[in-house]
């Protein structure tokens, strides 16, 4: 690293900010004070001061915090806040398989569960273009087992690196949640880090590594969408970890 990078690195402060509100959840927000408003209009004052606590909630599940992306095209950035909940080496799903997919071999699946009480805006991994997006419908079983990944709607995400890596990943509805949305499309260039989706109100997000890569997570360990490093391309360093 150059003195003058260094120097960037080092230098200056950040101050913590209020997490903004996503504008998906504006009016989410606007239809809960309102209930909340009718509540003490009509004296049902217990039940208005449960709604207020309702709002609280709904805005907070909508919050969009700022995220400090690592500028490395070899990292991939976890998708979602969350829990590291399952590690498996998985056939790809047939949705992005194939030659123009992520291929037939089995690859490493990291799953990453998320509850009601973490952000739920999704980031891509790498950046690049995407090339595909698959919505399926689907049950909606508890996003935190195995079956929910070929069982509950979900949405496949395929995003190409420049020299032609390619990484997937797929949205899953839980048990509350009852919609994915997006904000990307095939042909979409996007930034590692990038919004390009979420789900409402509580799910899951699988990522598939390419061949040639090792998680850089461990069970049970949290991630911070846009800034854990799940996995550095053509790395096969394998880490433990413990829980304490």
């Amino acid at each position: 690293m150059e003195n003058d990078e260094l120097t960037v690195a080092l230098g200056g402060n950040v101050k913590w900010r209020f997490p903004s509100v996503h504008p998906e959840g504006v009016k989410f927000g606007l239809i809960a004070a309102a209930i909340t408003g009718v509540l003490f209009l009509l004296g049902w004052e217990i039940a208005g001061w449960l709604m207020v606590i309702v709002t609280m909630w709904v805005l907070a599940f909508f919050r969009d915090p700022v995220r400090a992306v690592p500028q490395d095209e070899n990292a991939i950035v976890a998708p979602a806040d969350g829990l590291i909940t399952l590690i498996q080496r998985v056939p790809p799903p047939r949705e992005m398989a194939g030659a123009d997919g992520l291929g037939d071999q089995p690859m490493i699946r990291v799953s990453i569960f998320m509850s009601v009480f973490d952000v739920h805006i999704n980031r891509t991994p790498i950046g690049g273009t995407v090339k595909a997006v698959v919505y399926i419908s689907g049950k909606f079983v508890n996003a935190d087992l195995d079956k929910a990944s070929e069982d509950n709607e979900r949405q496949h995400i395929l995003v190409e690196r420049h020299d032609g890596v390619r990484v997937g990943f797929t949205q899953i509805a839980g048990l509350v949640a009852r919609r994915i949305v997006p904000f990307v499309k095939p042909g979409d260039m996007v930034a590692a880090g990038q919004r390009i989706g979420l789900i409402r109100f509580g799910s899951r997000v699988d990522v598939y590594l390419p061949a040639g890569t090792a998680p850089r997570v461990v069970l049970g360990q949290r991630t911070v969408a846009g800034e854990t490093i799940l996995g550095q391309m053509g790395d096969m360093r394998v880490i433990k970890g413990i829980q304490q």
